[in-house]
């Protein structure tokens, strides 16, 4: 169960490095930032491969959460990187991002009370 956790822990993580990479920001100034946009990529990436590795018993028992969605953008940024369409990106940590933090916060909590 530590691994469950760590996992989790790393995909909370990065998605609050990308809410503090974003912050302030506009559209705009996402689309003409590389560095910005790689930063926020390489997270969201990071984010989906932790999901990926996730047992199916902790994804089965939190279904609100969207692990295919979130394991599929990570297979798509990876293997489709010179196609990535940056306005879904931007669309991902702006809105989604958020929710998931919400969600995952709440399932570390119930799995792994302290």
């Amino acid at each position: 169960m530590r691994r469950e956790r760590l996992y989790l822990a790393d995909m909370l993580e990065a998605a609050d490095a990308v809410q503090h990479f974003i912050a302030g920001s506009k559209r705009e100034q996402f689309a003409d930032n590389d560095l910005l946009r790689s930063a926020v990529l390489q997270k969201l990436t990071l984010i989906g491969e932790a999901a990926a590795r996730l047992p199916k018993e902790i994804q089965e028992r939190h279904p609100d959460i969207p692990w295919t969605d979130i394991v599929g953008f990570r297979n798509i940024a990876v293997h489709a990187y010179f196609a990535v369409d940056w306005n879904i990106v931007w669309t991902t940590a702006t809105i989604d991002l958020p929710e998931l933090t919400t969600a995952l916060r709440a399932l570390l909590a119930q799995e792994f009370p302290e």
